[in-house]
């Protein structure tokens, strides 16, 4: 067995960091006033760089700017790109309501356009399809016929370890905010009838700005909570209320058959308990035996801690 693998299963073939709405404002400018959107990005950077394995691919589902202003997305390149090529991650950008395609096209890929920015990415035999469900002008979601279409075409020919589909607004209810019902995406049939029975393994989406989890079209779907600011999904007399709190990003560890989701805070918190990184070279050298005697009995030494003052 190989020493890093302590259980069943193998390592995951790949892992996805799902980040969204960084909402980026440009020259240091605060969003309402308040939140520092360039250190949430930042957090959540460097929460990655604790990551292991590293992430094969950084998946932006939206909102990349809070305005769609020129020297937002010059900044958000300037931040993410180093770190990505530090970790040896790909970076698969979405278009998100608060985006705008000319200033987004035009910033991320060199050719300003008005048209829809659907865009796929290989990653070692998986494959990422960024859809644009943006509607100009407005800040529900929809797919045209003619982005339908191409779709169904990239879905035609199957990827060798299968698709996951990222795009803003996610296809599933949202009974924790009622006020994003408004701004959902719209005609979530059309997308069903296209992605049934396909290679899709996973949709991740952003726009709600606090994780959730549902299916659609019998595929698990996945929405990242924001660095920005979080909707708090149980406010006290609020019909909407933003927070400064709870930001978090998404990371995807796939395995042949599933896909594994954990959620990441970026907030700091204190550490109660813990041993240092220089164990897992310890407990490599422990045959599997070894280390269900010494991590799983009950009353080994390795949970003989300080004396619980309440014991």
């Amino acid at each position: 067995m190989d020493p890093s693998q302590f259980g069943q299963y193998r390592p995951p073939t790949h892992t996805i960091a799902h980040l969204s709405d960084p909402h980026l404002r440009a020259h240091g400018v605060r969003q309402y006033g308040v939140i520092d959107t360039e250190a949430g990005l930042l957090r959540a950077l460097g929460r990655l760089e604790n990551v292991h394995p590293k992430p094969d691919v950084l998946v932006f589902t939206g909102d990349l700017a809070d305005k769609a202003e020129p020297a937002a997305y010059a900044r958000l390149r300037e931040l993410v790109e180093p770190a990505a090529a530090a970790m040896g991650a790909q970076v698969v950008w979405v278009m998100g309501n608060h985006d705008e395609r000319a200033p987004y096209s035009a910033g991320l890929f060199g050719e300003e356009s008005e048209a829809p920015q659907d865009r796929v990415y290989d990653v070692d035999g998986l494959r990422i399809v960024a859809m644009d469900t943006s509607v100009p002008g407005y800040h529900h979601g929809e797919l045209t016929d003619d982005q339908l279409a191409w779709l169904a075409d990239v879905l035609a020919t199957q990827a060798p370890r299968g698709t996951v589909l990222a795009l803003h607004h996610p296809p599933i209810p949202v009974p924790m905010l009622r006020a994003a019902e408004i701004i959902e995406l719209l005609d979530q049939d059309g997308l069903a009838a296209v992605i049934e029975g396909t290679d899709v393994r996973a949709i991740i989406g952003g726009h709600f700005h606090f994780s959730s989890y549902s299916m659609f079209a019998g595929i698990p779907v996945s929405v990242a909570s924001a660095s920005c600011y979080t909707s708090d999904p149980a406010p006290i007399e609020r019909f909407v209320s933003g927070v400064d709190g709870h930001q978090a990003i998404t990371l995807m560890h796939v395995y042949a058959d599933r896909i594994v989701h954990t959620i990441v805070p970026l907030a700091e918190a204190p550490e109660v308990t813990g041993y240092p990184s220089d164990v897992v070279a310890q407990v490599e050298a422990l045959s599997p035996e070894e280390r269900r005697e010494i991590l799983s009995r009950k009353d080994s030494a390795f949970y003989a801690g300080p004396a619980d003052p309440d014991d």
